[in-house]
């Protein structure tokens, strides 16, 4: 992949990194962290326990599923610096442009990522 290309994957993967990590701020309501934020919002509910429940374990998932997507953004990135972003981390083909457009963060081509998920 050339230069020019991987700048343009980095610029893309770099804009999505500040989105998440601006989403995760705000879910937190400015807080440091999770805990933090779980704490504010149980000592903000009212009496209706389950709701906050239901709430807090929502917002965990949530924030686990972009923490998950920070992480893989982040190894897309690695890659990037490594000079092996858009091959194949199975396989070692080369990933499709098209692919990568549509998910710049993967580190599998189509059929390998078929695969994986097929095992699981």
């Amino acid at each position: 992949m050339t230069d020019d290309i991987s700048q343009t994957f980095a610029a893309q993967l770099l804009d999505m990194r500040e989105q998440l990590i601006e989403r995760l701020r705000a879910q937190r309501g400015g807080q440091a962290s999770a805990v933090e934020a779980a704490q504010s919002a149980r000592a903000e509910a009212s009496d209706d326990w389950a709701t906050a429940n239901a709430e807090r374990d929502l917002d965990f998932a949530l924030q686990a599923h972009e923490t998950e997507e920070l992480n893989l953004i982040d190894a897309a990135l690695a890659r990037i610096a490594d000079g092996t972003y858009g091959v194949c981390e199975d396989c070692a083909c080369d990933i499709p442009a098209a692919r990568l457009h549509a998910n710049p963060f993967t580190a599998r081509c189509i059929d390998c990522q078929s695969k994986l998920e097929a095992r699981a």
